[in-house]
């Protein structure tokens, strides 16, 4: 029996096809155009001690918002002034430590041309991102990137498609290329983005998660490891540190280290603390990163972790579930 034939693509589904195709070949396109232009724009952004303002109009509009938000999260100060408003007074703000970069596919849009000469005069740099090397807005700038594509997508090849797609892996591209050129590193990242999961792994420190020194389960070496199974279930850590007269950690105790010993038939009505402890147990400051804590348990095997101030004092503790509840697991 011959096998039931896959149906064909809906309309809409090879249409879709056919746009992730011609956008997919607009970007690839671009990398074969980079050079010197390139490198020009990179340099004359990162010679200036002022912002980059963005520009544009209509979707060119709305992908110049999408750069400058870029530039701003990775380390280039940077805002976004609609083409428009720019002309009735926005760019003001101008200094001459400024560069401006100006989006527009035809490279003609009138209301970017108007804001030119009072770029110039103010005598701040022009970059431009245009699908056009030829058009009015490329032969004024300091610095053109070429974003041009062979077709738009839309099956009118009206509608800008490609040609925004190609605009936008550009100024990717080049935010990119900043990035890495300032030494933006995933911490700098994570200042910009504190409200991100980025963020909370980054800028949380062992004392935002750990349990305070009076809320961790503890005894003293001479306890018997009965007392030491109270302090455990009370405290609700799976364990208890055993810390001398001082408030010093001597080891910890915790309940693997309770099925150990039982399985080594100890009494537990009689033996001491002491006698099945992990002695110097690791810890950590404070001000560790909390990613720090994480990396040491999870290299170690361990569910807890002390932690241990400057003076060598029990100042805390936290276990995996603390991190998981901060979100740093």
């Amino acid at each position: 029996m011959d096998p039931t034939p896959e149906p064909a693509d809906s309309r809409a589904v090879a249409l879709a096809r056919n746009v992730l195709r011609i956008e997919a070949q607009a970007v690839a396109a671009l990398a074969d155009r980079l050079g010197a232009e390139f490198e020009h724009a990179v340099d004359i952004i990162l010679r200036r001690r002022g912002r980059v303002i963005v520009t544009g109009i209509g979707k060119s509009g709305h992908i110049a918002r999408k750069l400058a938000a870029t530039l701003a999260s990775t380390g280039t100060p940077a805002y976004f002034v609609h083409a428009a408003e720019a002309a009735h007074g926005d760019l003001g703000m101008i200094t001459p430590e400024d560069v401006v970069i100006a989006l527009s596919n035809s490279g003609t849009s009138e209301e970017v041309l108007t804001i030119v000469p009072l770029v110039k005069r103010q005598g701040a740099r022009l970059i431009s991102i245009t699908g056009r090397p030829e058009s009015p807005l490329a032969r004024e700038s300091d610095a053109h990137l070429e974003a041009a594509v062979a077709e738009e997508a839309c099956p009118l090849n009206l509608a800008p498609t490609a040609s925004t797609t190609a605009a936008l892996a550009l100024g990717d591209a080049l935010a990119v290329a900043l990035l890495d050129a300032r030494g933006f590193a995933a911490d700098d990242f994570a200042r910009s983005h504190p409200g991100g999961a980025l963020g909370r792994r980054l800028l949380t420190h062992v004392g935002d998660v750990m349990r305070a020194a009076d809320a961790v389960p503890r005894v003293r070496p001479d306890a018997l490891l009965s007392s030491a199974l109270l302090a455990m279930t009370a405290g609700g850590m799976g364990m208890t540190a055993i810390v001398d007269e001082h408030g010093r950690p001597q080891g910890i105790f915790t309940d693997g280290d309770l099925r150990r010993a039982l399985e080594k038939g100890c009494d537990v009505r009689s033996a001491r603390v002491t006698e099945v402890m992990t002695r110097n147990p690791r810890s950590i400051g404070p001000q560790a990163l909390a990613v720090e804590a994480a990396e040491i348990m999870e290299r170690m095997r361990i569910s807890q972790l002390l932690v241990v101030d400057a003076a060598g004092q029990l100042a805390g503790a936290l276990t995996t579930h603390d991190l998981m509840r901060a979100k740093v697991i």
